[in-house]
Order: C-alpha cells, then structure tokens, then sequence
C-alpha cells in the first residue's frame, strides 16, 4: 500500500517577498474600508425617511443653521487669509527686527483651542469683566449710556476660530514662499514692480494653491467647531446635531443633519480641488532663495512688527495671559488629584491614537510605494476622507453601527449564557479611539507619504540589488529615514486629540472624561474661572509638541541659508 504524501507550503523568504505586496494592498483596502464606515453611514441615512423631528427642524432652525455656517465660512476665510498671508510675506521676504522669533511664535495659536479662546474673551470683555468695568470707571457712564460689541455672537465666533486657525494659511504660505527663487523676483523687479507689485503679480499667484489649501483647512476645521459656537449661543450644523442626538434623541435626524454638513465640507474640496486646475507653478531656477529681499526700516519695520504682533498678542498671549490669572486667583477647587486624572487620561487618548496612527500610516503609506496601483491610490484617498469630517459627524457614524453591533452581541450572549452585559463596544475606549482614528489618520498618512517622497527610488533598487525584500527594506532602509517624518505626524495627532472635543464628549466612556470635557462643562456652567484651570492645562501640554513641530517645519531647507 502507498502513501501519497501531499506537499505543504513552504513559506520561503521569496515567497514572502512576493506575497507582501499584496497583503500590503488587501491591508490598505481594509483600513481604509474600517474608516471610512462612519461618513459612510452618514450618508447613508440620507435615503432614510423623514422623521417628525426633521420636518420640524427643516421648517424652524435649518434655514438658520445654513446661513450662519456659510456666513462663518465667509468670516474665517477672510480673516485666516488676511491675517496668514501677510506674516508669511513678512517673515519670508523681508528682514525687520524680531523676525527669526515671529518665524516660530506666530504658529503658537495652534495650542489653544477655539473654545478656550472664546472663555478668555468672554471674561475679559462682558459687561463686569475688566474692559467694560475700565471703561465705566473712566467714563462714569451707566448701563445703558453706552454700545459695546458682543463677544458672544456670530461675529465673535468668526474672529475666535479665525486667530486660531490662521497659523494653516501662514505655514502653507510660507513654505510656498520660500520655494520661490531670487531670480523670478529680480525679474519683477526689473521690470519696475515695487514690493506690493512684485507681492501681487509675482509671488501671489505662486503661492496661490498653498494658500487656498490651507484656507481649505481651516474652513473645515470652523465647520468643525463645536465649543465656541455653542458657548456664543450661534446656531450651526454642528449643534443642530448635538440638540438633534442629545435632546430630542432623533439619531437619524442627527445623521441627516450631518450628511448635510458634510455636503458643505465636499464643496469646500470641491473649490480648492477645481482652483488647482490647471494651475502648476514650477520653479525652473535652481538659484534658490539665499537672503531676505527686502530690508525694512523705520516706520516700514515698525508697521511690519505690528502686523506680527497683532495676531500673536490676541491669539495667544492674550487669551492665555487671562486663562492664567483666572487659574491663579481662583481655579478649580477640585484643582490636584482630579486634574492628574484628567491629564492622564487625555494624555493617554492622546498617545494611543498617535502611536497607531503613526503605524498603520508607514504601513499604508509603504503600501503604496511598493504596489503603487490604482486600488491602492484609492484606499489612501478614502482613509484619509475623515479629516475633511467634523468630528460630530464622525462621532454620529460611529456610533449608529457600533450601538448595533453592540445589541447583536447582547442578543447572542443572552441567549447562549442566559445574561445581558449590556453595552460592551459602546461605552469603551476602544470606540473613542476608533473615531479618532477616523477622523485625524489623513494627518498621519499625508505626512508619512510627504517623507516616503523624499526617499529616491534609487534605494529601493539598491536594497533589492543585496537581496533585501519589501519588509527588510522598510526595516533597515526606510524607517531610519523617515524618524522626522514619523515623529511630525505622531505629534501632530497627539496634538489634534487634545483639543478634539465633539467626539469626546459624545463617546468617552461613562466616568472618563478629559480636560476638553471638563473645560467645556464648567464654562457651559458659566463658572469660567473654575474652567480655567483644564483650559489652561490643554494649552501648556499642547505647546511643547508644537513648539518641536514649528522649529521642524520652519527649519529652512537645502539651499537656503539663513541671514
């Protein structure tokens, strides 16, 4: 009798050298079908029937709700534009005194959140704050003698997210700006162009798509805001969908009011995608830029400080300086053990979401170096989708099908062990991790992929020439080589995460709240001094990374020297 012996597979190193391709690809479809699921459920419940609750809002507070999001749209994008194109033409082109610390500084209004600006404003300029109080003093005016603007309203709301989120238009403008050569501005200025004609017909239109892009991002970062909207009392998208989920319990009423809200977030990249059309500048030059152009002095350099300062002062300083005294006088009483508690836990959010980020990105991101397909350009472009989504909409999608799953598995589980856990994925990190995840792993991909770029692909043919394959050479290869890179994204998200407060507050885990949480509750109380205290703490913890990240960015690159 004979014995057929059936050969097993042998997973040799050249096997797994063709094999890895394409678990690279089946990995990057998956990720990016895993976060893309929440705006998909968004969008899906648009084919849902109209509730009572949508009839009712659709015919009181929508019409509303649309205006004052475009009206805010069109406020930010003014005043980001303004605020971030001129400091990046000041700190690039010219050379005026104090210029190497504005370089840095003027991106520290990243590290305040929008809601922690709105508290500081709101105290120092209410009626018993220190301004009015001054001014009554000075003026023996009564109640009533006298106008004052209110800061808690629409256009209060506008100027807090816009010295917040201008510093997106400033780094993305002068990094345009800094790729433009001396020669092109030689040129204007040979053809009899002063600064204002060469800023207007040369370097301008140069620097346009960096420009709109990140004006881009900072109109969906304002169609994101949640805290300072609703702590000004202005109607949005945004809070429709907290009052639609939390008050009146509609949850398909909050995910159409969130589809909507994603239809304006597609025409924003609709705009900045339809203005680059067309619109490749290339510098042909390789004399790059190797000084200042323009010295200014006197009252040229003085009105240059102030344009710097202007938004340093209110968009940091400021804000941080009254969030300061506020926690020094009186704070939070529960200041101490709550509040290491509190640290840790947004701290600990923080650094998980960045570690997997930063993973699953050199995965993603390699992924696409290796099989550089059609399959595999598309999955990065879905995973990266929650970036351009608020994170109320990301909040809603997750929750719609992880409640479901979450009954299915109580259903099961009573049925075979005669029990009911109750809810197990809904009230647990991993899901507040999971919509972090969704909405900030763009930031990790694009600069992962920023890096893999710089990387010739000359090395990938030299690792192959000795015997190295897809694995061993992002080991030994391209990891050393993408450190920066790595440790930019890993803290731009440690970053997003600690001012993240929608989807926090809607999915933290019962009894686990961070130090947005807490801010935003106690100013919700209107004990804004009690609030103080987390607000402040957010700002501190946030600005060591971004201080790393501002000297990483601004370090100028080769063939540029500094003056």
């Amino acid at each position: 009798m004979t014995t057929t012996t059936v050969p097993q597979p042998v997973f040799t190193p050249s096997a797994l050298r063709t094999r890895l391709p394409r678990l690279l690809t089946v990995f990057a479809v998956a990720l990016a079908a895993v976060l893309a699921l929440p705006v998909i459920v968004v969008l899906f419940n648009l084919l849902a029937p109209a509730t009572d609750t949508w009839r009712h809002l659709a015919s009181t507070v929508l019409g509303e709700y649309v205006t004052n999001s475009l009206l805010l749209m069109l406020g930010v994008a003014f005043g980001v534009i303004i605020g971030g194109v001129s400091t990046a033409w000041l700190t690039t082109m010219c050379r005026f005194p104090g210029r190497r610390v504005f370089e840095w500084a003027l991106l520290l209004p990243m590290a305040v959140p929008a809601y922690v600006m709105a508290y500081a404003y709101t105290d120092l300029l209410q009626f018993a704050g220190p301004v009015q109080s001054l001014l009554r003093e000075l003026t023996g005016w009564g109640v009533h003698q006298y106008w004052f603007p209110d800061v808690r309203s629409l256009g209060g709301a506008i100027v807090m997210l816009a010295l917040v989120l201008y510093p997106y238009v400033y780094l993305l403008a002068r990094a345009a700006f800094l790729e433009q050569s001396d020669s092109m501005l030689e040129v204007a200025r040979v053809s009899g162009y002063g600064p204002w004609g060469t800023f207007r017909r040369v370097a301008l239109p140069l620097a346009r798509p960096g420009i709109v892009a990140g004006t881009a991002l900072a109109l969906m970062e304002a169609l994101a805001d949640y805290g300072t909207v609703a702590y000004f009392g202005v109607n949005t998208f945004t809070t429709g969908i907290f009052r639609a989920w939390f008050s009146l319990g509609d949850h398909a009423a909050a995910a159409q009011l969130s589809a909507m809200l994603l239809g304006f977030v597609f025409l924003l990249l609709l705009l900045e995608r339809i203005s680059r059309r067309g619109a490749a500048f290339h510098s042909t030059s390789h004399r790059k830029r190797l000084r200042n152009v323009y010295h200014l002095r006197g009252m040229r350099a003085a009105a240059a400080v102030l344009f710097c300062v202007v938004p340093l002062v209110f968009g940091f300083l400021l804000p941080v300086g009254v969030m300061g005294h506020m926690a020094m006088t009186s704070g939070d009483a529960q200041f101490g053990a709550r509040y290491l508690t509190l640290t840790g836990n947004t701290v600990t959010l923080a650094a998980v979401t960045a570690g997997l980020a930063v993973m699953l990105a050199l995965v993603v991101g390699y992924a696409g170096r290796v099989s550089p397909t059609r399959m595999v350009r598309a999955a990065n472009r879905i995973a990266g989708l929650g970036y351009a989504v608020p994170g109320a909409v990301i909040a809603v999608g997750v929750l719609i099908p992880v409640t479901r799953l979450d009954h299915v598995l109580a259903g099961w589980m009573e049925a075979a062990t005669a029990t009911n856990p109750g809810l197990i994925l809904t009230g647990g990190i991993a899901a507040l991790v999971y919509a972090y995840l969704a909405r900030f792993f763009a930031v990790a991909l694009q600069t992962v992929d920023a890096g893999l770029a710089k990387i010739t692909p000359s090395m990938n043919d030299a690792a192959r020439s000795m015997g190295l394959g897809p694995g061993e050479t992002l080991r030994r290869v391209h990891a050393p080589l993408l450190w920066r890179s790595a440790l930019t994204a890993g803290l731009l998200v440690f970053v997003d995460v600690m001012k993240e407060l929608p989807a926090t507050f809607v999915m933290r885990p019962f009894n686990f709240d961070t130090l947005a949480v807490q801010a935003y509750n106690l100013a919700a109380d209107e004990r804004l001094a009690e609030a103080s205290t987390a607000a402040l703490t957010i700002v501190l913890v946030g600005l060591l990374p971004l201080i790393v990240l501002s000297r990483m960015m601004l370090r100028p690159g080769p063939g540029h020297h500094s003056d």
